[in-house]
């Protein structure tokens, strides 16, 4: 695992073979997933001092990391169900 927190894995760390499962046969899931990630790192090196920004833009970034966590999540849910 990566040292950024925050990764799919560590969000649903029951859900490995799943992740797996859409990231291979669903686009839109690799889409938001690579958002997710993007986002993700971006936080990480703000939260890490690496980067500087306003805290307005943060914040931003948080919510767009919720919302993409959201969409992922209800993916996965109908996928489970569907299974």
């Amino acid at each position: 695992m990566s040292n950024t927190p925050h990764q799919l894995g560590d969000e649903f760390p029951n859900d490995h073979a799943l992740l797996h499962k859409l990231k291979l046969e669903n686009a839109h899931f690799v889409t938001l997933a690579d958002r997710y990630q993007a986002i993700n790192g971006e936080i990480h090196r703000i939260e890490a001092g690496v980067e500087n920004t306003s805290d307005e833009y943060a914040e931003s970034l948080k919510k767009q990391r919720l919302a993409l966590i959201d969409e992922i999540a209800a993916i996965m849910a109908r996928a489970k169900a569907a299974a």
